[in-house]
């Protein structure tokens, strides 16, 4: 049984299309990991050990991110969503250029102005990431057929997170190793991932899909809200994440909890950064021969309840390997929700409306991430840290209460009807 699982989970490999995109999907996040973990370092030790800076790069990428979704999820429906993603990589790449050049000694004068110059990059990420965001999944989906979905967004997760994983990790261990080098040489790798990216992408071969009819954008912009809306299996799942992400994020004040109730260095907040990302890993290889199907909404409760129970387990830890074990838990179970939710998304959604439901689906869940992180460090000013998470966990379990008790059927959801 568990041979047949595995040939069937690995099929969507021979595809040459699919495996170029994995690689591409890597190499950015790989990147884009490297890039936030250092923009986050410089932010918290650069600037006076303030977490409410944390909170302010959030906040200045999730307000583009959100302006800059709704036109992005229409342009995925009516342009290329390969050249799209191809753009969005250079933009990558000249945010990571701007980076370096504010390290050099020539650009000194520019400390004058504090942090405002990295978060001016920040803006550019935000939108950058909002045309991304609403075309990665649609254009995946173009690359497989409608039986391989479940394993395409579960291998394209378990690649996302291995990226996710090394990304800090290697930034961390450059930027605490060596004050002298500090962020350049970051930025710089930043540069070459970048371009080795669009490399992968561009040996994907164009392909022709159904497009959306001739609709002015706003027009568009309500047709994808009014199909989210009524499609209440897909809103459910949204909602889901969204509170979970909002409440339950810790990782924004990372930086401060490594350094204040941990007690340990830079490098050690790297290793302790990519602990969702391995129990995620581990989760998605899982759901690689295991995949949910005719339970997926039960599952997605349980993952959600897992992943708040975790973090309160987590705000009460002061050993440094317990609190990288009680992370790993949260990503393990967070991962069950992204890999169901993905599916439902791609399962339940025509081709010529996908571009504008992943961007509603990136506005409930991406910007959640960075206006989450807003909330916890304003939570964290104002209750402090450990309160402040053990309120977010605990927000996250009364989210999957609430949802279960409104849509009673999603306990009971067979993806598999769908494929």
């Amino acid at each position: 049984m568990f041979k047949s699982l595995s040939k069937e989970s690995l099929q969507v490999f021979l595809l040459k299309d699919y495996r170029n995109f994995v690689l591409g999907r890597f190499l950015l996040t790989l990147a884009i990991q490297m890039q936030m973990t250092t923009i986050g370092l410089q932010a918290y030790y650069e600037y006076g050990k303030d977490y409410f800076v944390l909170g302010l790069v959030s906040l200045f990428e999730a307000i583009p991110f959100i302006i800059s979704c709704f036109f992005a999820g229409h342009a995925a429906d009516v342009y290329s969503r390969r050249k799209i993603i191809l753009i969005g990589t250079f933009c990558l790449l000249l945010g990571s250029v701007l980076l370096y050049a504010f390290c050099l000694p020539s650009f000194r004068f520019l400390k004058e102005y504090s942090y405002y110059p990295l978060l001016s990059v920040v803006v550019i990420f935000g939108v950058t990431r909002a045309f991304l965001a609403s075309s990665m999944a649609p254009f995946m989906s173009q690359l497989t057929e409608r039986s391989m979905y479940t394993h395409a967004a579960t291998w394209n997760s378990t690649f996302w997170h291995i990226g996710a994983i090394l990304g800090p990790v290697v930034a961390a261990g450059i930027y605490g190793y060596n004050n002298e080098l500090n962020a350049k040489a970051t930025y710089l790798v930043n540069c070459l991932l970048f371009v080795a990216g669009a490399i992968a992408f561009l040996r994907i071969s164009e392909k022709a899909t159904e497009r959306s009819k001739e609709e002015t954008i706003m027009e568009s912009l309500k047709a994808g809200l009014k199909f989210v809306f009524k499609t209440k299996m897909l809103l459910s799942a949204l909602s889901l994440d969204l509170f979970a992400v909002l409440f339950g994020g810790a990782v924004v004040i990372l930086p401060a909890f490594n350094d204040q109730i941990l007690h340990c260095d830079p490098e050690a907040f790297g290793l302790l950064r990519t602990s969702p990302a391995i129990g995620a890993v581990i989760s998605a290889l899982i759901m690689a021969f295991y995949p949910p199907r005719k339970k997926a909404g039960r599952d997605l409760l349980l993952g959600v309840i897992g992943f708040g129970i975790f973090t309160i387990a987590f705000a009460f830890c002061t050993n440094y390997w317990l609190a990288f074990f009680m992370l790993a838990m949260t990503g393990a179970f967070d991962n069950i929700s992204v890999v169901v939710r993905h599916s439902i998304l791609q399962l339940m959604t025509p081709d010529n409306m996908r571009g504008r439901v992943s961007a509603v689906n990136s506005i409930f869940i991406g910007s959640s991430n960075e206006i989450g992180g807003v909330e916890s460090s304003i939570a964290a000013k104002a209750m402090g840290l450990v309160p402040s998470i053990v309120f977010g966990g605990g927000m996250t379990i009364i989210t999957v209460a609430v949802i279960n008790r409104l849509n009673k059927k999603l306990k009971k959801l067979d993806i598999s009807k769908y494929q």
